[in-house]
Protein backbone atom coordinates (compact mmCIF):
# COMPACT_ATOMS: atom_id res chain seq x y z
CA UNK A 1 0.00 0.00 0.00
CA UNK A 2 1.25 3.53 -1.01
CA UNK A 3 0.68 5.96 1.68
CA UNK A 4 2.04 9.70 2.72
CA UNK A 5 0.79 12.00 5.52
CA UNK A 6 -1.46 14.62 5.09
CA UNK A 7 -2.08 17.58 7.21
CA UNK A 8 -5.27 17.22 7.71
CA UNK A 9 -6.98 15.55 10.50
CA UNK A 10 -9.11 13.63 8.08
CA UNK A 11 -6.63 12.12 5.36
CA UNK A 12 -8.31 10.33 2.18
CA UNK A 13 -6.18 8.01 0.46
CA UNK A 14 -7.25 4.85 -1.69
CA UNK A 15 -6.40 2.01 -0.38
CA UNK A 16 -6.45 -1.69 -2.02
CA UNK A 17 -7.54 -4.62 0.55
CA UNK A 18 -5.17 -7.30 0.60
CA UNK A 19 -7.39 -9.23 -1.16
CA UNK A 20 -7.86 -6.85 -3.91
CA UNK A 21 -11.68 -6.42 -2.89
CA UNK A 22 -13.67 -3.17 -3.24
CA UNK A 23 -11.39 -0.42 -2.31
CA UNK A 24 -11.60 2.05 1.07
CA UNK A 25 -10.57 5.05 2.02
CA UNK A 26 -8.28 5.59 5.59
CA UNK A 27 -9.73 8.28 7.54
CA UNK A 28 -7.99 9.19 11.23
CA UNK A 29 -9.72 12.21 13.05
CA UNK A 30 -6.54 12.41 15.12
CA UNK A 31 -4.19 13.08 11.57
CA UNK A 32 -2.69 9.54 11.89
CA UNK A 33 -1.02 8.53 8.67
CA UNK A 34 -2.07 5.40 7.09
CA UNK A 35 -0.44 2.22 7.64
CA UNK A 36 2.60 0.82 5.81
CA UNK A 37 1.25 -2.14 5.04
CA UNK A 38 -2.34 -4.12 6.00
CA UNK A 39 -3.33 -7.34 6.77
CA UNK A 40 -6.64 -9.24 7.83
CA UNK A 41 -7.06 -10.37 11.55
CA UNK A 42 -9.70 -12.65 12.97
CA UNK A 43 -10.80 -14.26 15.79
CA UNK A 44 -7.81 -16.15 16.33
CA UNK A 45 -5.17 -13.69 16.65
CA UNK A 46 -3.61 -13.42 20.37
CA UNK A 47 -2.67 -10.16 21.64
CA UNK A 48 1.18 -10.77 21.39
CA UNK A 49 1.07 -11.78 17.67
CA UNK A 50 -0.83 -8.17 17.47
CA UNK A 51 0.91 -6.19 19.24
CA UNK A 52 4.31 -7.45 16.89
CA UNK A 53 2.92 -6.53 14.25
CA UNK A 54 1.58 -3.27 14.83
CA UNK A 55 5.39 -2.43 16.55
CA UNK A 56 6.44 -3.19 12.56
CA UNK A 57 3.82 -0.74 11.10
CA UNK A 58 1.16 -3.20 9.90
CA UNK A 59 -2.28 -1.82 10.06
CA UNK A 60 -4.68 -5.44 10.71
CA UNK A 61 -8.13 -5.03 9.70
CA UNK A 62 -10.57 -6.60 11.87
CA UNK A 63 -12.81 -9.77 10.00
CA UNK A 64 -13.95 -11.29 13.13
CA UNK A 65 -16.54 -10.91 15.91
CA UNK A 66 -16.47 -7.46 16.50
CA UNK A 67 -16.91 -8.17 20.45
CA UNK A 68 -13.87 -10.12 19.91
CA UNK A 69 -12.00 -7.18 18.50
CA UNK A 70 -13.20 -5.17 21.47
CA UNK A 71 -11.67 -7.41 23.87
CA UNK A 72 -8.71 -7.58 21.89
CA UNK A 73 -8.32 -3.61 21.93
CA UNK A 74 -8.33 -3.99 25.60
CA UNK A 75 -5.84 -6.46 25.97
CA UNK A 76 -3.22 -4.45 23.70
CA UNK A 77 -4.03 -1.56 26.02
CA UNK A 78 -3.29 -3.31 29.18
CA UNK A 79 0.17 -4.70 28.23
CA UNK A 80 1.04 -1.27 26.63
CA UNK A 81 0.01 0.20 30.39
CA UNK A 82 2.22 -2.42 32.28
CA UNK A 83 4.94 -1.43 30.09
CA UNK A 84 4.38 2.46 30.59
CA UNK A 85 4.35 2.28 34.02
CA UNK A 86 7.25 -0.10 34.44
CA UNK A 87 9.50 2.24 32.65
CA UNK A 88 8.54 5.35 35.35
CA UNK A 89 11.46 5.38 37.87
CA UNK A 90 13.18 8.25 39.94
CA UNK A 91 14.02 10.87 37.18
CA UNK A 92 13.26 14.25 36.99
CA UNK A 93 9.53 15.16 36.68
CA UNK A 94 10.25 17.22 33.44
CA UNK A 95 12.23 14.28 31.78
CA UNK A 96 9.46 12.06 33.30
CA UNK A 97 6.45 14.10 31.74
CA UNK A 98 8.42 14.45 28.30
CA UNK A 99 8.80 10.33 28.42
CA UNK A 100 5.27 9.74 29.46
CA UNK A 101 3.89 12.12 26.71
CA UNK A 102 6.28 10.41 24.22
CA UNK A 103 4.69 6.78 25.51
CA UNK A 104 1.31 7.86 25.42
CA UNK A 105 1.90 9.13 21.61
CA UNK A 106 3.16 5.52 20.60
CA UNK A 107 0.38 3.53 22.58
CA UNK A 108 -2.25 6.30 20.58
CA UNK A 109 -0.42 4.96 17.16
CA UNK A 110 -0.38 1.41 18.05
CA UNK A 111 -3.57 0.83 19.24
CA UNK A 112 -4.60 2.91 16.46
CA UNK A 113 -3.81 0.42 13.81
CA UNK A 114 -6.76 -2.44 14.45
CA UNK A 115 -8.86 -1.23 12.24
CA UNK A 116 -12.71 -1.43 11.12
CA UNK A 117 -14.39 -1.25 7.80
CA UNK A 118 -16.96 1.63 8.20
CA UNK A 119 -19.46 1.33 4.87
CA UNK A 120 -20.76 3.98 3.32
CA UNK A 121 -24.18 4.33 5.62
CA UNK A 122 -22.36 4.09 8.35
CA UNK A 123 -22.98 0.56 9.26
CA UNK A 124 -20.03 -2.64 10.49
CA UNK A 125 -20.55 -5.63 8.16
CA UNK A 126 -19.02 -7.57 11.53
CA UNK A 127 -20.83 -10.90 13.45
CA UNK A 128 -22.19 -8.87 17.09
CA UNK A 129 -21.60 -5.25 15.48
CA UNK A 130 -24.04 -2.50 17.05
CA UNK A 131 -25.92 -0.54 15.18
CA UNK A 132 -23.77 2.74 15.64
CA UNK A 133 -25.00 4.83 12.80
CA UNK A 134 -26.05 7.40 14.89
CA UNK A 135 -23.28 8.39 16.55
CA UNK A 136 -21.18 8.26 13.15
CA UNK A 137 -23.58 10.40 10.97
CA UNK A 138 -22.43 12.82 13.57
CA UNK A 139 -18.81 12.77 13.12
CA UNK A 140 -18.33 11.13 9.53
CA UNK A 141 -21.34 12.15 7.52
CA UNK A 142 -23.83 10.34 5.69
CA UNK A 143 -21.78 10.73 2.52
CA UNK A 144 -18.44 9.39 1.68
CA UNK A 145 -16.86 6.50 0.57
CA UNK A 146 -16.34 3.00 2.85
CA UNK A 147 -13.54 4.06 5.30
CA UNK A 148 -11.05 2.51 7.42
CA UNK A 149 -10.82 3.92 10.72
CA UNK A 150 -9.51 2.63 13.75
CA UNK A 151 -11.67 0.85 16.71
CA UNK A 152 -9.93 2.88 19.28
CA UNK A 153 -11.52 5.90 17.13
CA UNK A 154 -15.14 4.55 16.59
CA UNK A 155 -15.10 3.72 20.18
CA UNK A 156 -14.37 7.46 21.38
CA UNK A 157 -17.13 8.57 18.90
CA UNK A 158 -19.62 6.57 20.49
CA UNK A 159 -18.37 7.67 23.82
CA UNK A 160 -18.71 11.10 22.59
CA UNK A 161 -22.48 10.92 21.40
CA UNK A 162 -23.53 9.23 24.60
CA UNK A 163 -21.83 12.30 26.55
CA UNK A 164 -23.60 14.98 23.60
CA UNK A 165 -26.84 12.83 24.15
CA UNK A 166 -26.78 13.02 28.09
CA UNK A 167 -25.14 16.37 28.49
CA UNK A 168 -22.65 17.17 31.53
CA UNK A 169 -24.29 18.41 34.59
CA UNK A 170 -22.30 21.26 35.48
CA UNK A 171 -21.51 21.04 39.18
CA UNK A 172 -23.55 23.46 41.28
CA UNK A 173 -25.64 24.51 38.07
CA UNK A 174 -29.05 23.59 37.35
CA UNK A 175 -27.94 23.02 33.81
CA UNK A 176 -26.21 20.52 31.38
CA UNK A 177 -23.47 21.09 28.74
CA UNK A 178 -23.81 19.05 25.42
CA UNK A 179 -19.93 18.79 24.38
CA UNK A 180 -19.49 17.38 20.78
CA UNK A 181 -16.90 14.94 19.30
CA UNK A 182 -13.83 16.79 19.41
CA UNK A 183 -14.34 19.28 21.72
CA UNK A 184 -13.29 19.44 25.47
CA UNK A 185 -15.76 18.62 27.83
CA UNK A 186 -15.88 20.89 30.95
CA UNK A 187 -14.89 18.00 33.17
CA UNK A 188 -12.54 20.59 35.58
CA UNK A 189 -15.32 21.48 37.86
CA UNK A 190 -12.67 23.91 39.48
CA UNK A 191 -12.31 26.55 37.45
CA UNK A 192 -16.44 26.88 36.81
CA UNK A 193 -16.53 27.41 40.57
CA UNK A 194 -13.85 30.53 40.00
CA UNK A 195 -15.68 31.91 37.52
CA UNK A 196 -18.57 32.10 39.38
CA UNK A 197 -16.58 33.28 42.58
CA UNK A 198 -15.15 36.58 41.15
CA UNK A 199 -16.85 40.00 42.00
CA UNK A 200 -18.91 40.90 38.93
CA UNK A 201 -19.01 44.63 38.73
CA UNK A 202 -22.56 45.82 38.06
CA UNK A 203 -21.94 47.77 35.36
CA UNK A 204 -20.75 45.12 33.21
CA UNK A 205 -23.11 44.63 30.51
CA UNK A 206 -20.68 42.94 27.52
CA UNK A 207 -17.99 40.27 27.56
CA UNK A 208 -15.97 38.32 25.11
CA UNK A 209 -14.84 34.66 25.47
CA UNK A 210 -12.27 33.62 23.65
CA UNK A 211 -11.59 29.83 22.56
CA UNK A 212 -15.09 28.96 23.78
CA UNK A 213 -14.70 25.39 22.94
CA UNK A 214 -18.57 24.07 24.25
CA UNK A 215 -19.83 27.51 25.00
CA UNK A 216 -19.47 26.79 29.15
CA UNK A 217 -18.09 30.07 30.24
CA UNK A 218 -20.46 32.03 27.90
CA UNK A 219 -23.45 30.17 29.46
CA UNK A 220 -22.01 31.20 33.13
CA UNK A 221 -21.34 34.57 32.29
CA UNK A 222 -25.17 34.89 30.63
CA UNK A 223 -26.46 33.28 33.93
CA UNK A 224 -24.51 35.95 35.99
CA UNK A 225 -26.32 38.65 33.88
CA UNK A 226 -24.04 39.69 31.15
CA UNK A 227 -26.22 40.36 28.41
CA UNK A 228 -24.26 41.10 25.40
CA UNK A 229 -21.76 37.91 24.64
CA UNK A 230 -19.38 36.81 21.88
CA UNK A 231 -18.03 33.66 22.35
CA UNK A 232 -15.14 33.32 19.35
CA UNK A 233 -13.26 29.90 18.75
CA UNK A 234 -11.02 28.93 15.62
CA UNK A 235 -12.70 25.53 15.36
CA UNK A 236 -15.76 25.07 13.81
CA UNK A 237 -16.83 21.97 15.53
CA UNK A 238 -16.76 23.86 18.93
CA UNK A 239 -18.59 26.71 17.26
CA UNK A 240 -21.27 24.38 16.41
CA UNK A 241 -21.48 23.17 20.06
CA UNK A 242 -21.23 26.22 21.39
CA UNK A 243 -24.00 27.44 19.15
CA UNK A 244 -25.76 24.13 20.35
CA UNK A 245 -25.46 24.89 24.09
CA UNK A 246 -26.54 28.36 23.78
CA UNK A 247 -29.49 27.38 21.84
CA UNK A 248 -30.73 24.26 23.83
CA UNK A 249 -30.17 26.69 26.98
CA UNK A 250 -32.39 29.51 25.66
CA UNK A 251 -29.71 32.11 25.81
CA UNK A 252 -29.49 32.85 21.85
CA UNK A 253 -30.46 36.51 22.96
CA UNK A 254 -27.54 37.36 25.00
CA UNK A 255 -24.74 35.12 23.31
CA UNK A 256 -23.66 35.33 19.47
CA UNK A 257 -21.04 32.56 18.73
CA UNK A 258 -18.38 33.12 15.97
CA UNK A 259 -15.76 31.09 14.19
CA UNK A 260 -12.59 33.46 14.85
CA UNK A 261 -9.35 33.11 15.84
CA UNK A 262 -9.57 35.59 18.61
CA UNK A 263 -11.32 38.67 19.22
CA UNK A 264 -14.24 40.25 17.30
CA UNK A 265 -14.51 43.50 16.10
CA UNK A 266 -15.33 46.17 19.07
CA UNK A 267 -14.68 46.20 22.84
CA UNK A 268 -16.23 44.60 25.67
CA UNK A 269 -16.15 45.46 29.89
CA UNK A 270 -14.80 41.59 30.18
CA UNK A 271 -13.11 39.77 28.28
CA UNK A 272 -12.15 35.95 29.47
CA UNK A 273 -10.37 32.78 27.82
CA UNK A 274 -9.10 29.53 29.30
CA UNK A 275 -6.44 28.77 26.47
CA UNK A 276 -4.57 25.30 26.54
CA UNK A 277 -2.38 25.10 30.14
CA UNK A 278 0.06 22.98 28.56
CA UNK A 279 3.09 25.01 26.43
CA UNK A 280 4.10 21.83 23.90
CA UNK A 281 3.72 20.57 20.43
CA UNK A 282 0.40 19.56 19.08
CA UNK A 283 1.12 16.06 17.47
CA UNK A 284 -2.60 14.91 16.80
CA UNK A 285 -6.12 16.63 16.85
CA UNK A 286 -6.81 15.62 20.31
CA UNK A 287 -4.08 17.64 21.58
CA UNK A 288 -5.16 21.30 20.77
CA UNK A 289 -7.36 21.46 24.07
CA UNK A 290 -4.52 20.81 26.07
CA UNK A 291 -1.11 21.69 24.72
CA UNK A 292 -0.49 25.84 23.08
CA UNK A 293 2.27 25.15 20.80
CA UNK A 294 4.90 28.07 22.00
CA UNK A 295 2.44 29.66 24.15
CA UNK A 296 0.86 31.19 21.00
CA UNK A 297 -2.55 31.47 22.09
CA UNK A 298 -1.85 32.66 25.80
CA UNK A 299 0.44 35.04 24.47
CA UNK A 300 -1.64 36.44 21.34
CA UNK A 301 -4.79 36.85 24.09
CA UNK A 302 -2.27 38.84 26.46
CA UNK A 303 -0.83 40.99 23.53
CA UNK A 304 -4.56 41.89 21.76
CA UNK A 305 -6.70 42.29 24.83
CA UNK A 306 -6.39 45.62 25.69
CA UNK A 307 -6.98 47.09 22.33
CA UNK A 308 -10.34 45.06 22.87
CA UNK A 309 -11.17 46.47 26.17
CA UNK A 310 -13.49 48.93 26.92
CA UNK A 311 -12.41 51.91 30.00
CA UNK A 312 -12.51 50.30 33.44
CA UNK A 313 -13.10 46.28 32.00
CA UNK A 314 -10.96 43.38 33.18
CA UNK A 315 -9.67 40.50 31.68
CA UNK A 316 -9.98 37.16 33.27
CA UNK A 317 -7.51 34.40 32.48
CA UNK A 318 -7.90 30.66 33.75
CA UNK A 319 -4.63 28.70 34.22
CA UNK A 320 -3.20 26.05 35.98
CA UNK A 321 0.29 25.86 37.51
CA UNK A 322 0.72 22.29 36.09
CA UNK A 323 3.38 23.35 33.40
CA UNK A 324 5.40 25.13 36.46
CA UNK A 325 5.37 22.03 38.54
CA UNK A 326 6.31 19.93 35.15
CA UNK A 327 9.16 21.96 34.00
CA UNK A 328 7.75 23.90 31.29
CA UNK A 329 7.33 27.35 32.27
CA UNK A 330 9.84 29.47 34.64
CA UNK A 331 8.07 30.26 37.92
CA UNK A 332 7.72 33.96 37.12
CA UNK A 333 7.23 33.24 33.74
CA UNK A 334 3.26 34.12 33.49
CA UNK A 335 2.99 37.23 35.79
CA UNK A 336 6.37 38.50 33.81
CA UNK A 337 4.16 37.98 30.61
CA UNK A 338 1.72 40.30 32.60
CA UNK A 339 4.43 43.14 33.01
CA UNK A 340 5.17 42.86 28.89
CA UNK A 341 1.70 43.31 27.87
CA UNK A 342 1.54 46.26 30.41
CA UNK A 343 -1.36 44.72 32.43
CA UNK A 344 -1.72 44.66 36.43
CA UNK A 345 -2.83 41.70 38.82
CA UNK A 346 -6.23 42.84 40.62
CA UNK A 347 -6.64 39.85 42.01
CA UNK A 348 -6.42 36.36 42.00
CA UNK A 349 -9.10 32.98 43.14
CA UNK A 350 -7.38 29.86 43.25
CA UNK A 351 -9.16 26.18 43.92
CA UNK A 352 -7.22 22.43 44.00
CA UNK A 353 -8.50 19.85 41.55
CA UNK A 354 -10.64 17.66 42.44
CA UNK A 355 -10.69 15.19 39.47
CA UNK A 356 -9.07 11.72 40.06
CA UNK A 357 -6.27 11.42 38.47
CA UNK A 358 -4.89 14.60 41.33
CA UNK A 359 -5.42 11.59 44.08
CA UNK A 360 -3.85 8.68 41.51
CA UNK A 361 -0.82 7.69 43.04
CA UNK A 362 -0.14 5.10 39.80
CA UNK A 363 -0.11 8.45 37.91
CA UNK A 364 3.72 8.80 36.88
CA UNK A 365 2.83 12.89 37.02
CA UNK A 366 1.17 12.20 40.16
CA UNK A 367 3.83 14.01 42.09
CA UNK A 368 3.13 17.49 39.82
CA UNK A 369 -0.49 16.52 39.92
CA UNK A 370 -1.17 16.57 43.54
CA UNK A 371 -0.04 20.27 43.97
CA UNK A 372 -1.64 21.87 41.18
CA UNK A 373 -3.36 24.68 41.37
CA UNK A 374 -6.19 26.26 39.48
CA UNK A 375 -6.07 30.03 39.49
CA UNK A 376 -8.40 33.02 37.94
CA UNK A 377 -6.41 35.55 37.35
CA UNK A 378 -8.34 39.13 37.28
CA UNK A 379 -6.04 41.65 35.05
CA UNK A 380 -6.25 45.54 34.16
CA UNK A 381 -4.59 47.30 31.59
CA UNK A 382 -1.67 49.65 34.18
CA UNK A 383 -3.09 53.12 32.86
CA UNK A 384 -6.66 51.79 34.12
CA UNK A 385 -8.19 52.89 37.59
CA UNK A 386 -10.23 50.08 38.72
Amino acid sequence: MNTEQTESSTQGLSQILPDGEQTAVWHSEAGFAAPTSLEYADDTMRADQALKKMRNGIGLLWRGDFQNGRQLLQALGRRLDRKTKADHGAEPIAARFHRYRMQQAQRARLLGLLLIRLESDNAIALRRAPAWEQAMLQVYGSEHPPMLVSLRELLGVVGAYEWRRKGVLIADCDFRIHPHYGVFSPSRAEYLALLMQAPLPDNYRSAVDIGTGTGVLSVLLAKRGITRIIATDSSPRAVACAQDNVDRLGLADQVTVQEVEFFPEGCADLLVCNPPWLPGKVTSSLDAAVYDPNEQMLKGFLQKARQHLKPGGQIWLIMSDLAQLLGLRAAHELTQLFRDNDLRVLAVYEAKPTHARAGDRSDPLHEARAQETTSLWCLAPIDTEN
